[in-house]
């Protein structure tokens, strides 16, 4: 590992502390950064300390538990969810997807109260527990074609040309 990749992924990670895992990201950066040679570690301390970010608050570490633990065992998330326009709903949620969209990170997931997929905007959930009630089998497919600019976090996905939907 270089100083530049060292200091490449402190960035990424810096700059969304609001993305699922993001904690889980960090701790992991900083177990590279301990096992790095002396000079290496010294040239990507040096650097690090010139690349500065400014991101907004993540939301409560226990609603990020929740949904993460919820999403990784596919299991019904039980949110209370307030609405862009001020209303406040307690949902069940099979989760399906995190997405992040113009600097925004959403809950995909069937939302047992209307029936139907949904976005959920993490930012915009005040409370978040995970119940121990399986996923019924929804699959990415039922959210639609991704923008063409989306890829999954594996960098692995292909957008098939037929469908627009990553494979």
């Amino acid at each position: 590992l270089t100083p530049v990749q060292a200091v490449a992924l402190l960035a990424a990670v810096s700059a969304a502390p609001d993305a699922p895992y993001a904690d889980l990201a960090s701790a992991g950066v900083r177990k590279i950064m301990d096992v790095l040679d002396p000079q290496t570690r010294t040239k990507a301390d040096a650097l690090a300390g010139r690349v500065w970010v400014n991101s907004p608050p993540p939301p409560l570490r226990a609603v990020k538990s929740a949904l993460e633990e919820a999403m990784a065992e596919q299991r019904v998330v039980r949110i209370r969810y307030t609405s862009r326009d001020g209303n406040t709903t307690n949902r069940d949620v099979e989760p399906v997807m995190f997405a992040s969209t113009n600097g925004q990170w959403y809950l995909i997931g069937w939302c047992r109260l209307r029936s139907a997929m949904r976005w959920f905007s993490v930012s915009r959930i005040e409370h978040a527990s995970a119940t121990r009630i399986a996923c019924s089998g929804h699959h990415i497919d039922e959210i639609g074609v991704p923008p063409a600019t989306a890829r999954p976090v594996n960098g692995r996905g292909e957008a098939d040309d037929a469908s627009g939907r990553y494979t």
